[in-house]
């Protein structure tokens, strides 16, 4: 085997850490746009940790990049694993991702959020959805919806791991 194989079969095996935020105002959650052959879809803005960062450092040049706001980061509230063999999606077969997802904060005078200098891939928006609507929504892992729904009226997650879910 290549060297250049073995390094591409290691990656494979490897997992990704990223964080997400999760920011309510005005009982709306701020997400990113996207879209595919069945229409739009949303997730929410963070990305992954690079070598040397800490979460709460990656999280904050996520959403400089993808949203164009600063963050002010609160409790970590979910942590999902995303086991891309999994979920049936051929092109993200050796793909495991590990998301730690915090509630945050837009920083007070910050602009309107909007796409950032690095969007993350496939980001044709940054848009508000009604947190009471959110099962109207493709919003990314969908499984943790009921939950949001309920943070937004004040109620804490009864589980914090959400387990391997798209």
């Amino acid at each position: 085997m290549r060297e250049d194989e073995i390094l591409v079969k290691r990656r494979s095996r490897m997992v990704r850490t990223a964080s997400k935020a999760i920011i309510i105002q005005d009982s709306k959650i701020l997400v990113i746009k996207k879209e595919d052959e069945i229409g739009p879809f949303y997730i929410l803005p963070g990305g992954g940790q690079e070598h040397g960062e800490n979460l709460y450092e990656n999280l904050k040049r996520e959403c400089m990049e993808e949203i164009g706001v600063e963050v002010e980061i609160d409790d970590l509230i979910f942590v999902r694993d995303y086991v891309g063999s999994n979920h049936g999606f051929e092109w993200d077969k050796g793909f495991h991702q590990l998301d730690l997802m915090f509630l945050c904060r837009i920083k007070e005078g910050q602009p309107a959020p909007a796409a950032g200098v690095i969007p993350d891939d496939g980001q044709i928006g940054v848009e508000w959805l009604p947190v009471k609507n959110l099962t109207d929504y493709r919003l990314y892992p969908m499984s943790m919806l009921p939950s949001i729904m309920d943070l937004e009226s004040g109620k804490k997650p009864e589980k914090i791991y959400l387990g391997d879910v798209n």
